[in-house]
């Protein structure tokens, strides 16, 4: 059986290839921050790990390393406003997102019991 030429490829199990490279910029919204105090902002999915910003921030970041399922950059500027259209799909891309989030958080919240055991 013969294997397809995937050397080019940067696989990872929940996004196929990785959308952020090295050394490459991106602008990006800071969505939330993490345990360590470091931003956490996401390229399609993907999380990047950015120290000394607050949550909402919109900043253009460098990457600077990749690491499997999450990447490291610094914040090189200010990011660029979004034209039209990129609002547009970036606000649909966000909600997609956070109904993911919603679904992973519900497992850990607590059930309330139903108004017939009261």
């Amino acid at each position: 059986m013969a294997m397809g030429n995937n050397l080019n490829r940067r696989p990872n199990s929940k996004f196929g290839q990785i959308p952020v490279q090295e050394g490459e910029t991106y602008d990006v919204e800071i969505e939330g921050i993490g345990e360590k105090g470091d931003g956490i902002a996401k390229v399609k999915g993907y999380v990047i790990i950015v120290p000394n910003v607050k949550k909402g921030d919109k900043v253009k970041v460098k990457i600077n390393a990749v690491r499997g399922k999450v990447s490291f950059g610094e914040v090189i500027g200010q990011a660029e406003p979004a034209q039209e259209g990129e609002e547009a799909q970036e606000a649909a891309e966000e909600s997609d997102e956070d109904a993911e989030m919603d679904e992973d958080t519900d497992e850990e919240e607590v059930e309330e019991p139903d108004e017939e055991e009261k």
